[in-house]
């Protein structure tokens, strides 16, 4: 149904893409339009009725007459629909925020209404019973499926090791290699506690920061797709502004079309600060990393440490063992003195004896 010319501005004006419903399968959405366009609500004082109109260029995608028995349906946070039985469809809109869909159907709900009022006088001003409506409520088209939300474009500190190096000059005891030897498992069991809790901050950080750049990738796209369409949208307010005889309608899409620019421009502005943050984190993650390169080598100087003791440890205990073989044997060369001494003492012993009973026997 094409246009009707007419005079009246519009009483609301916002962006959406427009969708209508696959008129095969009633499930699937068709787009109607490449991109957001206006969307408006007019008054029709000659009809006394309210419509919704929107246009891509200069073709109507909708062309839709409020009556009091239609319902705008919120399927999703960004998504709406309504039917119309008239031009046997139904229509869904997609918007960029949530706050613009409530709008819309506060709007609707408001019209509505007012359509209810406008068709209750005029048939309290006829006094003549009203003809079946074209419109009844089941006539209303619904989506067998409740629609999924066409996808759209969103604007939206280390610890310090006290470094001990053994005497070479002086041997230390056995007792204090087994000390040394014992704070150097602590020493390592605690530096590879410390390497286990940076490898898992390793891949977490590695995880964020595979997860930054293709964020970064992806909003570089969009900040070069928004900058093309601010230079369409820039080109499209020339164009108009050229025309000499413009319509309400082509008014009121310069002016939304400004407005988008603003959004765009604005939205460029923050993305951009969101870059900058991304890049110092970038530069604290790699921060990070060298810390964690730092304590792996404080780790392997703090391992071969700890061979170096095992090998001090062992050659001591070897050497105490040899020791403490020769003091048995030097016991045991001890004891057999002591016998032979013993033997010798006691021979002596039965010496004097024999010696004094021969002088008493002399005497």
């Amino acid at each position: 149904m094409g246009l009707r010319e007419s005079s009246t501005q519009p009483i609301y004006s916002t962006r959406a893409h427009v969708f209508q419903i696959d008129p095969n399968t009633k499930k699937n959405w068709l787009p109607t339009s490449k991109h957001a366009v206006t969307v408006s609500y007019f008054y029709d004082s000659t009809r006394n009725v309210y419509r919704i109109i929107s246009l891509d260029g200069t073709k109507a995608i909708i062309n839709s007459t409020i009556s009091p028995n239609m319902t705008f349906t919120k399927t999703s946070q960004k998504f709406g629909q309504w039917a119309d039985s008239r031009a046997n469809t139904v229509y869904g809109l997609g918007f960029s925020t949530e706050h613009h869909l409530a709008k819309f159907a506060e709007k609707f709900a408001e019209y509505k209404e007012a359509a209810r009022l406008a068709k209750e006088k005029s048939q309290e001003k006829m006094e003549m019973a009203t003809s079946p409506s074209q419109e009844s409520p089941g006539g209303e088209l619904s989506s067998p499926l409740t629609p999924v939300t066409p996808p759209m474009e969103n604007i939206n500190g280390t610890d310090e090791i006290c470094d001990t190096t053994p005497n070479s000059d002086a041997l230390p005891g056995p007792a204090q290699n087994a000390l040394a030897f014992a704070h150097s498992p602590a020493m390592t069991k605690h530096w590879e506690a410390e390497l286990e809790a940076l490898k898992g901050n390793n891949a977490k950080l590695t995880a964020a920061l595979l997860e930054s750049t293709a964020n970064v990738k992806q909003w570089k796209q969009q900040l070069a797709a928004y900058q093309e369409e601010a230079e369409r949208l820039h080109k499209r307010v020339t164009e108009l502004e050229c025309q000499s005889n413009q319509t309400p309608v082509i008014k009121s899409q310069k002016t939304e079309l400004n407005q988008t620019i603003e959004e765009l421009e604005t939205t460029l502005r923050d993305k951009e600060e969101e870059m900058e943050k991304l890049k110092e984190e970038l530069e604290n993650m790699n921060d990070l990393m060298e810390q964690k390169d730092t304590l792996t080598q404080k780790l392997e100087e703090t391992e071969l440490r700890g061979r170096v003791l095992e090998e001090q440890l062992a050659g001591a205990e070897q050497r105490l063992e040899e020791n403490q073989e020769e003091q048995e044997n030097f016991r045991k060369s001890l004891r057999t003195l002591l016998e032979l001494l013993d033997g010798k003492i006691f021979e002596l012993t039965e010496l004097r004896d024999t010696l004094a009973r021969l002088i008493e026997e002399a005497s």
